[in-house]
């Protein structure tokens, strides 16, 4: 199903180019509640903040929070088997919007009809560009994920990681980790750590022995690893000590150094690209679906997308929205310098190869899965 046709229902079509919110109109036959699945902690936050809460004002509607973005593909289709979809909309990163897409579990949308244009007159295909990575996904931000590390390790003696491959040496910075209970990630790193070139990853991915090779680098340090699901685990064991390095996502550091203010540093060697952005469940009532399409018209326009970048260290995905990136709304810091799409943060870096993992992502979860347990 496309969404072609439906906007008569919401009038989003009398909406101007970089509607102000005293312009949004009505939402006719629209739902009062959404239900809302995202990531929690400070980036759920950042969302509720620079779209939800101005949005309700407008409008009375009121949100209901999911924190189940991590469960969202196999929460979809449990959902869809069952006849009965429960939320409105899901925020996912590129590879599972592609899975939910190829599975008809996300509908497909035509975004230069249902998003507003740019505030410098583009089309919201133009502006999105590269973010647009298949034919259901809504994009919102640009993120990273990226490492911290205490820096006051006294077992360190001084030293100070300067680039990626500190991870896997015990040696000169020992202490516990904190890696994602997933495999993504994780494989591309410990492969780059064991020597295989960047252009080479995929294809050697690609291979029974090159997840084996990079599930053998994992294992150097699986005895000093903890495992995470929630993106604010590793931050907080970094301020409880209970870690000295950590993958998580970049603005999830920017919380815990700048606005906790602990003894922590970020390690943006071979940051890992991700877009994140928003999917629609296929089969939502008329009703629901139409309040979705009113919101999302709202919450990723030029403006709305901007604001974000107030609370959270993450890029707009529109082009015309990074202009306007001010200071936090709180701590009155210049964000542009923590943003993971920084050239100064950007000496090393890989784009998450979406395609590959969307091929690939439940044989390799099975045997990474299987690897922990042993």
């Amino acid at each position: 199903m496309t969404i072609r046709g439906l906007l008569s229902a919401t009038a989003l079509v009398a909406l101007p180019v970089a509607a102000m919110a005293q312009d949004l109109p009505p939402c006719e036959n629209c739902a009062n509640s959404m239900t809302v699945v995202s990531w929690g902690g400070a980036y759920q936050t950042s969302q509720i903040k620079a779209y939800a809460e101005p949005y309700a004002a407008m409008t009375g509607v009121s949100f209901t929070w999911d924190e189940s973005s991590n469960e969202a593909v196999a929460k979809l289709r449990a959902m869809n088997e069952a006849g009965n979809i429960t939320w409105d909309l899901v925020d996912v990163e590129g590879p599972d919007s592609q899975r939910l897409c190829d599975e008809g579990l996300a509908m497909e949308v035509d975004i230069d009809e249902i998003l507003a244009a740019g505030d410098d007159g583009s089309t919201p295909r133009e502006d999105f560009a590269d973010s647009v990575v298949n034919d259901c996904y809504i994009p919102q931000i640009v993120f990273s994920t990226t490492f911290g590390y205490r820096t006051n390790v006294a077992e360190w003696e001084g030293r100070t990681p300067d680039n990626l491959c500190a991870l896997f040496d015990l040696e000169n910075f020992p202490g516990k980790r904190s890696l994602e209970k997933r495999p993504k990630k994780n494989i591309e790193w410990a492969l780059l750590c064991d020597g295989v070139e960047k252009d080479d990853l995929y294809d050697v991915l690609s291979t029974q022995e090159g997840v084996e090779r990079a599930l053998a680098k994992l294992d150097t340090i699986k005895s000093e690893t903890i495992w995470w699901s929630a993106g604010a685990e590793t931050p907080q064991r970094l301020a409880d000590g209970e870690v000295v390095m950590g993958s998580t996502y970049n603005g999830r550091l920017f919380s815990v150094i700048v606005e906790q203010n602990q003894p922590v540093d970020m390690l943006w060697d071979w940051q890992v690209f991700d877009f994140d952005g928003w999917i629609i469940p296929e089969g939502l009532p008329e009703d629901r679906l139409n309040r979705v399409l009113h919101f999302l018209h709202f919450a990723t326009d030029t403006q709305r997308l901007a604001d974000q970048a107030k609370y959270i260290s993450y890029g707009p995905a529109r082009a015309s929205s990074q202009p306007l990136v001010s200071t936090h709304a709180d701590l009155g810091v210049e964000m542009a310098p923590h943003m993971p799409t920084n050239p100064e943060n950007q000496k090393n870096y890989l784009v998450n190869n979406i395609e590959w993992w969307a091929d690939n992502q439940d044989d390799v979860e099975a045997r990474f899965q299987a690897w922990l347990a042993q």
